[in-house]
């Protein structure tokens, strides 16, 4: 099965929260799943070569956690063209708020400019509409598992 690096940005817990649930539910599936709750480059770089999954909430004005602002910016001026890259997408974000879901869009954007290759539909999760997202993204992520090779 597939090796899958899931990589967190979070304020207060909820993208945790869904990365563990994530994990729990491809570990199920029969992929080796780790966890970067502050990934580095290096640990990015491994994942290239197999699935990353990320999970960011959004701050501020769209903005990314400072969890997973310091990998989005080292991706952004220090990989560039990654084609060989497949990745997953949840965004948590408010749908109170400007900008909603904008620190995964931010994500989802570089990576598409990089040339790397989104598995399966980019998922958002309104907390004004749900108070659980690991609910919310329970199938999403059993589906997604399914089209890992």
């Amino acid at each position: 099965m597939a090796q899958v690096g899931i990589f967190i940005g979070t304020v207060y817990g909820n993208a945790l929260l869904v990365a563990e649930e994530a994990e729990t539910i491809l570990h199920q599936q029969g992929h080796e799943v780790k966890l970067f709750e502050e990934g580095t480059l290096e640990d990015w770089q491994y994942y290239r070569q197999h699935y990353a999954l990320v999970i960011t909430s959004t701050t501020g004005q769209g903005d990314l956690p400072d969890t997973i602002a310091p990998l989005f910016d080292a991706i952004r001026d220090q990989v560039g063209y990654q084609p060989e890259l497949h990745y997953g997408l949840i965004a948590l974000g408010d749908s109170s708020y400007d900008n909603f879901c904008g620190g995964g869009h931010k994500f989802d954007a570089l990576l598409q400019e990089q040339g790397a290759t989104r598995v399966g539909d980019l998922l958002e999760i309104d907390a004004m509409e749900q108070p659980e997202p690991e609910v919310v993204s329970r199938p999403w992520v059993t589906q997604w598992g399914t089209l890992l090779k």
